[in-house]
């Protein structure tokens, strides 16, 4: 397809808003969060997230559909060097973060840190550290970004890479009670794994490897996870993402690092080449109705910082696909979602680190309106 350019919680902490910043100290985005950094709230408004130097910030739709939007609001999380988000069915954003405290001559206080948003809009939790596998070793500060979703009743994982290569899982209960660290028997794990939730609610993984990629499946919704073969593959670093294409399985895409295109693939099928010339981080991936066929959207950053975007049936990608400039230029992977009519939103962080909006216009296929810079 070819593309034309709830609650309040007493521990709540309100964002310091953009509001009584000079013009030129108005906060700006640093580094983008890992995979899907735009989200749309159980009132039906889209939010973005992206780092700052001093935490986290957010822009969110006054209304759902937009066009217009309030923020940035700074969320203050010292010491937060990675940053990603699980969103739940009834709408709550974790916020999972890798946090490094330097600490006199010796290597610094790593840990994983946990904040909850329950309403569009509003306040996040305080944060609170969900420890660190390793905490008593010398592992301790080789700790990777962690990657969460969010089970069909609500309940969290999130796993993480260790300093020697292993992969650990910690999930929450009902009670909010966060269980003991689980260990995923991974050996030789990468940075940048994906992890995705399928249509019957079990959580899939995937874990770059030397060589190969590691695959995990969840049994059923919140049971336990079985070893699937490894894919013999190399995967350039940080690129792969997952998307859940069928009731039973997710089709994954990453940058090859040979060819230097996007590859994607489903267990027990083939590689697909689908061309385009992606920079570092991973490519976005979006499943949306247009002309009424069910469709998945790609995005990515090219090499020369365009947003490139693209769109084919889903799980037709062997028909091809056609890879058109959209948005802005950027140092940061774009994201996508749908809005509260259903048009797809691109959205990127632009080289002054202000937001860039691009909706779905009103044409056949999938046609971008031009991208609007979210100012206050």
């Amino acid at each position: 397809m070819r593309v034309k350019s709830g609650r309040a919680d007493r521990g709540s902490v309100r964002g310091r808003t953009a509001e009584g910043y000079a013009e030129g100290a108005r906060p700006s985005a640093v580094a983008a969060v890992s995979g899907r950094w735009l989200v749309r709230g159980k009132d039906g408004r889209l939010a973005a997230y992206a780092r700052h130097a001093g935490g986290v910030l957010r822009w969110t739709e006054t209304r759902p559909g937009g066009p217009e939007w309030s923020g940035p609001d700074l969320f203050e999380v010292p010491h937060l060097t990675h940053l990603s988000l699980a969103q739940g069915a009834d709408g709550y954003v974790h916020f999972l973060g890798r946090r490094s405290v330097p600490k006199g001559d010796g290597p610094p206080v790593v840990d994983v840190v946990h904040a909850i948003q329950y309403q569009s809009g509003r306040g996040l939790t305080s944060w609170h550290s969900l420890g660190n596998p390793r905490k008593n070793s010398d592992q301790a500060s080789g700790l990777g970004a962690p990657v969460g979703v969010v089970g069909p009743t609500g309940l969290v994982h999130f796993f993480v890479r260790t300093g020697a290569g292993g992969v650990m899982l910690r999930r929450d209960d009902k009670a909010g009670v966060w269980g003991s660290w689980h260990n995923m028997n991974a050996r030789g794990a990468e940075e940048g794994p994906a992890v995705t939730l399928g249509p019957a609610g079990t959580v899939d993984l995937l874990v770059p490897g030397p060589g190969v990629a590691m695959h995990w499946r969840q049994s059923a919704p919140n049971g336990g996870f079985s070893r699937e073969p490894d894919i013999p593959v190399r995967m350039a670093p940080g690129s792969v993402t997952a998307l859940a294409t069928a009731p039973d399985r997710c089709t994954y895409y990453w940058t090859d690092p040979v060819t230097g295109g996007v590859v994607a693939h489903r267990a027990g099928g083939w590689l697909i080449p689908l061309g385009g010339a992606p920079a570092e981080g991973p490519v976005s991936v979006l499943r949306a109705v247009l002309d009424g066929y069910d469709c998945t959207v790609l995005a990515h950053r090219d090499t020369d910082g365009h947003v490139m975007l693209a769109a084919c049936g889903t799980e037709g990608e062997e028909g091809g696909l056609w890879w058109s400039p959209a948005g802005e230029r950027t140092s940061m992977a774009p994201a996508l979602a749908t809005d509260h009519a259903g048009r797809v939103v691109l959205a990127s962080i632009g080289l002054d680190g202000a937001l860039y909006i691009a909706r779905q216009s009103p044409e056949p296929g999938l046609a971008m309106g031009p991208a609007r810079r979210i100012s206050h």
